[in-house]
């Protein structure tokens, strides 16, 4: 029985793998390209599993932004797992022991989240090992190709292909800004703040990390104040 749920979980973390792996490479060419050792890049993308995260990580270190910069930034923007951690915790089997919650709670991100709870069964050890391990091991890889690639590449092709990171952000905004005006809202907003605190005086003097994190906060307040989730939604 745990052999075949281990092999569903296996199964339904596939496609999420290769979607990992692609994104994942763009994330090792950035590393790479930052200075960042492939070693380096590939434990970073190992014991993260977050990609904004990673990337907002990566911009800071390339920068040599302080430690409480890049703390803070990649805490804000990946507070939303603890949230999902929360609702995913309510489906797990009563059996599960501690250090088994720990080890899924680490490998929660907004996909598997997805797809565990569409699942209709309850959520086993053994299933969520292996919906886990498959992404993992993509993003670690995709990881790893993408950093290694540029050991092979002539230093103008590379720097090229770092533009790989904005098309992969466009292609993720786009589509939901475009069929929820909440999304286009805040992300024409999000826009909008960085204009601001690129010339408005004192704030243009922040570093990247403080100005994302100022960036971050002031949109999720904003958002949810004009577009509250009423309680017909919150019980749907």
């Amino acid at each position: 029985m745990k052999k075949q749920e281990f092999l569903e979980g296996i199964r339904d973390g596939i496609p999420i793998c290769l979607g990992y792996f692609s994104v994942s490479m763009a994330f090792g060419l950035t590393a790479v390209l930052s200075g960042v050792p492939i070693w380096a890049a590939v434990v970073i993308s190992l014991t993260n599993l977050t990609s904004a995260g990673q990337f907002a990580g990566m911009n800071l270190i390339a920068s040599q932004g302080a430690l409480i910069e890049i703390g803070l930034t990649t805490l804000i923007i990946n507070i939303r797992y603890f949230l999902m951690s929360i609702s995913v915790s309510q489906k797990v089997e009563q059996k599960m022991t501690m250090k088994e919650r720990l080890a899924v709670s680490f490998g929660i991100t907004d996909e598997i989240f997805a797809v565990s709870m569409q699942r209709d069964h309850e959520l086993t050890t053994a299933y969520m090992a292996g919906l886990i391990l498959t992404p993992v091991l993509g993003w670690t890889g995709g990881t790893l190709v993408g950093a290694a690639a540029t050991s092979f590449m002539p230093p103008a092709l590379s720097n090229a292909l770092g533009i790989a990171l904005y098309g992969m952000f466009i292609a993720v905004i786009v589509p939901p800004a475009k069929e929820h005006k909440n999304v286009l809202f805040a992300v024409v907003l999000a826009i909008a703040l960085s204009v601001v605190c690129r010339y408005l005086p004192v704030i243009k003097n922040l570093s990247s990390g403080w100005t994302i994190i100022l960036i971050t906060i002031l949109v999720c307040v904003i958002a949810a104040w004009c577009f509250p989730v009423g309680e017909s939604e919150e019980e749907g």
